[in-house]
């Protein structure tokens, strides 16, 4: 553990924050903090910030609700810069986003990251505040949940025809149509991937206790 005197506040007493989800990985977002917002925010175990436009404390999901609690924290080497790694309750960004960092600058094709659920869920929740012309995506939005769970319904109806026709290859395609307007619905309700995993995880829970109450 690092002495708070240690690290290097700017002129203006500020210093930033990366603030990363702690079970994805995922940089959520980048804030200041001063002293104050760093010592409340260590006391309290949930992330409070200094806001520079408001030029007052900004305690994360105190009017939102979403609020990140801290798992760590880190400084880097320089003492100017901190590392926040969090556990979030509800999108991190104020337009309602997963992050804050969802608008692509640039991509080497060459060095593209491979596909992943986390990547996909990114960038349909995008889609939610930011238009592309002729996205499907931002269609489902903005039909609304009416729609987009009468796709999840028929999604889920051609899973099991497949499923029941035997064919292997057709019943992947139709999964994978199923799980992406599964992941527009979690958008459109805020649901994140990291609170179906904390869900999936209880149950694993649940059912090895519920194993061993078996064995004895």
């Amino acid at each position: 553990m690092i002495d708070l005197n240690s690290l290097k506040f700017d002129e203006k007493g500020l210093i930033p924050a990366i603030v990363v989800d702690g079970e994805s990985g995922r940089v959520l977002t980048l804030a200041y903090m001063n002293r104050e917002s760093l010592e409340i925010s260590i006391a309290e175990g949930r992330t409070c910030f200094w806001s520079r436009s408001r030029k007052e404390l900004w305690r994360k999901g105190e009017t939102s609700g979403n609020i990140q609690h801290i798992i760590r924290m880190e400084a880097d080497c320089d003492g100017d810069a901190l590392t926040v790694y969090v556990r979030k309750e509800g999108p991190a960004c104020h337009l309602g986003g997963d992050s804050c960092f969802a608008r692509e600058l640039w991509r080497n094709e060459e060095e593209a990251e491979p596909f992943s659920i986390d990547g996909l869920a990114a960038l349909i929740a995008e889609r939610k505040t930011v238009k592309k012309e002729g996205s499907y995506t931002n269609y489902l939005f903005e039909k609304g949940i009416d729609k987009i769970l009468k796709k999840v319904g028929e999604e889920t109806t051609e899973v099991i025809v497949a499923g029941k026709g035997g064919d292997r290859a057709e019943t992947v395609y139709e999964i994978a149509d199923l799980a992406y307007h599964v992941l527009v619905l979690m958008a459109q309700m805020d649901i994140s991937c990291d609170e179906v995993r904390r869900e999936l995880a209880s149950r694993h829970v649940i059912e090895h206790k519920v194993k061993q109450e078996k064995m004895k």
